[in-house]
């Protein structure tokens, strides 16, 4: 009976080393495949990736049943919950009915494809980023600190999603710039169109048609008067989410400079304070 036990503990831990093993290699070769022939074959990889982290769980699937078919009692044990299935299932369900939401969240997020691997995103909770990593159970998002914000698939398959770069990346990028009321807007307008042209991210994107018909590369409009100031807005088009954020720094900061040797003043907020003397008792 002993050597019986030990036959069954190799059984088990050999079954454990080769499962592992062949995780480790098939992922290895996925993840080479996708690295070499993705951007040769123009596929997304999104699919791959997802398979990849797949392989994990359908091996150890089948490294589990082959172990409870070579082992006696296990063998006996699984026909006797197959025969208690019906309560067994319940029970399973309820337990487990969030890490199925998220698989079949996975799934859905693989079939219908709202955002692949490398998209620019922002969802509603307010967290941005590019998308890392989808797996059976999770999407992995690193954000513009470098920092991985890991959310359920359930979740990434109900929220509303906007997404940067599911169709084209370009970005039109609204930059507002607050100037005083007693400032040259025509002024200020040429400054901030002159500034934006400069700037190596800015895309021209009018037509010929609107190059011949004298449309402005950057459009200025005042959207707002404010208690102490005039909202001037750029409407930019850059090439994609990222560039569109450091296009807006860098534009905020030569605006500035422009401003203060132009003598137009980008003011604070003005408050009236009214004192009453309290009459004499």
């Amino acid at each position: 009976m002993d050597n019986k036990y030990l036959e069954y503990a190799i059984l088990i831990v050999v079954t454990i080393i080769v499962a592992w093993l062949v995780s480790y290699l098939l992922r290895k070769a996925i993840d080479f495949f996708i690295k070499r022939n993705s951007k040769q074959l123009h596929v997304d990889p999104t699919n791959f990736i997802f398979l990849k982290n797949s392989i994990s769980f359908v091996v150890y699937s089948i490294a589990i049943f082959w172990v409870f078919t070579k082992i006696p009692y296990f063998k006996t044990l699984g026909t006797a919950l197959f025969a208690s299935a019906g309560v067994l299932a319940a029970v399973i369900g309820f337990a487990s009915q969030k890490a199925f939401a998220n698989i079949i969240g996975g799934i859905f997020i693989l079939m219908f494809k709202p955002f692949r691997i490398g998209d620019s995103i922002e969802i509603a909770s307010g967290h941005s980023g590019v998308v890392e990593e989808i797996t059976l159970r999770h999407t992995v998002i690193k954000d513009y600190e470098f920092r991985r914000i890991v959310i359920p698939n359930s979740i990434m398959s109900e929220d509303t999603i906007i997404n940067s770069s599911i169709t084209d990346k370009r970005i039109r990028k609204h930059i507002d710039i607050g100037i005083a009321y007693d400032a040259d807007i025509e002024k200020a307008e040429q400054i901030i169109m002159g500034e934006i042209i400069k700037h190596p991210y800015f895309i021209d994107n009018r037509t010929d048609s609107e190059k011949s018909d004298g449309k402005p590369a950057v459009p200025v409009k005042v959207v707002s008067l404010g208690d102490s100031s005039i909202t001037l807005r750029a409407f930019v088009w850059t090439k994609d989410f990222d560039t569109s954020l450091e296009l807006e720094r860098d534009i905020l900061r030569s605006v500035k400079l422009a401003f203060d040797k132009s003598d137009i003043e980008i003011p604070f907020p003005y408050r009236t304070i009214v004192f009453k003397n309290k009459p004499n008792s």
